[in-house]
């Protein structure tokens, strides 16, 4: 999944990364360019996944349905979520792949993925590079972790699913937008002055890695509290 990417090339080159390692769903929110013909120059052979793309007006969206969302980054930030290699990032997404969406999320070629971006998604994964420059190309990193999700795959056992259903993006959402409201009214959340609060929610419910029965008990226990103050 690339954000707001600024160079048609980068989505080709992306889609011919994807495809040599056997992999075939692309999706774009915000391209600045698409379709476009650098894209498919430099798809080389993977028309079809350049096709079949999903374009999103935002990344929201575009989560839609997934259960687990990995943000390509290494970048520092001042509240990080679970963070690991791009190597153990594979094999979480491939445990929930079996039977749930799941996604690999980058960020533009120039600035990355914002906070607010990275902060949708559960887990943060970096490519382990040179300290001294660091620096990848989109399309190389895509490949890069496309490479590792070949590696990750097993060869013979099929995958399992998860033994309970875990939450999907929309409904941690609604959970976190429920808290927020739930907090204001009960005075324990100014808007006004939200300080770090909403952020650390977010990475609380990324890091909980919620089921759906826990989404509920959850949301059950915020609806009884909005009750008694009414």
């Amino acid at each position: 999944m690339l954000t707001q990417p600024s160079h048609p090339g980068n989505i080709g080159a992306a889609a011919r990364a994807l495809k040599t390692m056997g992999l075939g769903t692309l999706a774009l929110v915000r391209p600045r360019h698409f379709p476009h013909p650098d894209a498919e120059a430099r798809a080389s052979g993977a028309l079809d996944i350049l096709q079949r793309a999903e374009v999103h007006d935002s990344l929201a969206a575009a989560l839609e349905g997934c259960v687990l969302a990995v943000a390509a980054t290494s970048r520092q930030r001042e509240l990080r979520h679970e963070m690991m290699d791009a190597r153990a990032a594979a094999r979480e997404l491939l445990a929930q792949a079996a039977s749930h969406p799941v996604a690999i999320v980058f960020g533009n070629e120039t600035s990355g993925l914002s906070n607010e971006e990275a902060g949708l998604c559960q887990i943060w994964a970096g490519i382990p590079a040179n300290p001294g420059y660091a620096s990848l190309n989109l399309a190389a990193a895509v490949q890069v972790f496309a490479y590792e999700l070949r590696m990750a795959m097993p060869e013979s056992a099929p995958l399992r699913a998860p033994e309970f259903e875990p939450a999907n993006h929309e409904q941690v959402e609604r959970l976190y937008q429920h808290f927020e409201k739930t907090m204001v009214h009960a005075g324990f959340h100014d808007p006004a002055n939200p300080k770090r609060l909403l952020p650390r929610l977010r990475r609380l419910l990324a890091r909980a890695r919620l089921e759906t029965e826990e989404v509920n008990i959850l949301r059950g226990f915020l609806k009884a509290v909005d009750k008694m103050r009414r």
